[in-house]
């Protein structure tokens, strides 16, 4: 079964089933696809084989970058320049049109973040990303002790780094609202996903918990994404589940392994390039992202 259906209005949105296409597998552990609509590829993370590959339907997978200091998420910044969260260095890095690395940010108040995990980009420029400890564990990291005490969620910008939240057990997948107002955040150990108000100055309000990811298999809270249309996918218990708007559970994509995260790509926006395990899939869904 490659969809389980809690309602109806999910057909509409991914379809009554999805297709499974590999594009590529015998990977450790993949990670942060992000889609170039430029050039038409897919980069993504292969976080123990340290490696950020790089996909293209004519050449197929190839190395774009290794070492990656055991990246994790990916973004593009407002000038088109790659961002990664650095799961070995504890960093988020850009790189610059010239090819070298610039340090976005690695310590608060004089202390190492944890491990930068997840990152979106606002379109005033601000870097938003989300800080759990999982880099600092064996395989997925490098295995370390904390120096923070918390687990937080940053705002980064030409000013410098605001903590926006320190209130998660391990918080993971970010992304805006259309209109920028809000911002959801999930938290893998809680099982949950959070909404927050975006102040005017880039800095949160509230946090309530908005939707809770539920049901059966492998999985948790992890890369979260939303469609064109307002809803919601989260990577959680047996795959990708998807939220109407209102938050109510519309259904889960039932994923071959255990998602991770995935992206929207392709010239229509209608392909989910999905991060699996040891694999990356394709799928087609009904509503561009």
């Amino acid at each position: 079964m490659s969809v389980e259906i809690r309602d109806p209005r999910f057909a509409a949105v991914v379809g009554e089933a999805v297709a499974f296409e590999p594009i590529g597998t015998g990977f450790l552990f993949t990670e942060g696809p992000l889609w170039h609509p430029a050039e038409h590829y897919l980069l993504f993370s292969d976080m123990p084989g340290d490696h950020i590959r790089r996909w293209h339907a004519t050449g197929g997978v190839t190395t774009f970058r290794k070492p990656s200091n055991m990246s994790n998420g990916l973004a593009w910044d407002r000038q088109g320049r790659l961002l990664a969260c650095e799961h070995a260095t504890s960093r988020v890095s850009r790189t610059e049109s010239d090819g070298s690395i610039s340090v976005i940010a690695s310590h608060y108040q004089g202390k190492e973040l944890n491990s930068p995990n997840d990152i979106v980009v606002k379109s005033d420029g601000g870097i938003y990303f989300s800080d759990p400890t999982y880099g600092r564990m064996k395989y997925y990291g490098r295995e370390r002790a904390c120096e923070l005490s918390f687990q937080g969620v940053y705002r980064a910008d030409a000013s410098g780094l605001v903590l926006l939240a320190d209130d998660f057990a391990q918080p993971n997948g970010l992304c805006f609202s259309h209109d920028e107002a809000r911002l959801f955040v999930n938290d893998t150990s809680r099982q949950h996903i959070r909404v927050f108000d975006v102040r005017a100055d880039g800095t949160l309000a509230g946090g309530q918990v908005w939707a809770q990811t539920t049901g059966t298999g492998p999985g948790a809270p992890d890369g979260m994404k939303l469609d064109s249309a307002g809803n919601l996918y989260c990577c959680g218990p047996g795959g990708i589940h998807v939220f109407a708007p209102d938050a109510t559970a519309l259904g889960v994509i039932r994923t071959p392994e255990p998602a991770a995260n995935f992206c929207f790509g392709d010239a229509d926006r209608r392909s989910l390039y999905i991060t699996a395990s040891t694999s990356v899939y394709r799928i087609r869904v009904a509503v561009a992202g």
